[in-house]
């Protein structure tokens, strides 16, 4: 692996688009300044890979840009702020227990629709696509 790496190559390793790859760098979101090689291009190494992956994580489940931001800022800053860094992910993970308890609910309500088609498929009833099967009443819509 070449210590320095294009921002093609950088787009192709991560699945980022180079139009993302500027975006994060105008954004503030990369963890150190991007370097410039002898032709001016931009060059990374395999720790802004590293980074990049974290950051795509953290943006995979939902925390906005600018806590991105804030975030790479802390790490920026260095040692000392670990309290502040621990904070914020403890209430993006806590932001994604409730999503996670949230999508299990609506899984469940999918999983018995989806056993209801398949009973009235596998019975040979008619097409009930216009009066689909009423819920449970303890599972009715708010």
């Amino acid at each position: 692996m070449p210590d320095i790496l294009t921002i093609g190559q950088v787009a192709e390793r991560t699945g980022l688009s180079v139009h993302t790859l500027r975006f994060y760098e105008r954004e503030g979101i990369l963890h150190s300044p991007v370097r410039r090689g002898a032709s001016g291009h931009r060059v990374y190494s395999e720790q802004d890979i590293e980074w990049l992956t974290l950051c795509m994580v953290l943006r995979a489940s939902d925390m906005p840009l600018a806590a991105i931001r804030h975030y790479t800022e802390l790490v920026r800053e260095g040692a000392g702020n670990e309290g502040e860094r621990l904070a914020l992910l403890r209430r993006h993970r806590e932001y994604l227990i409730t999503q996670m308890a949230n999508l299990s609910e609506c899984m469940d309500l999918i999983n018995y629709k989806v056993g209801v088609y398949e009973d009235l498929i596998d019975e040979g009833a008619p097409d009930h696509s216009c009066n689909p099967a009423p819920l449970p009443a303890d599972e009715e819509p708010g």
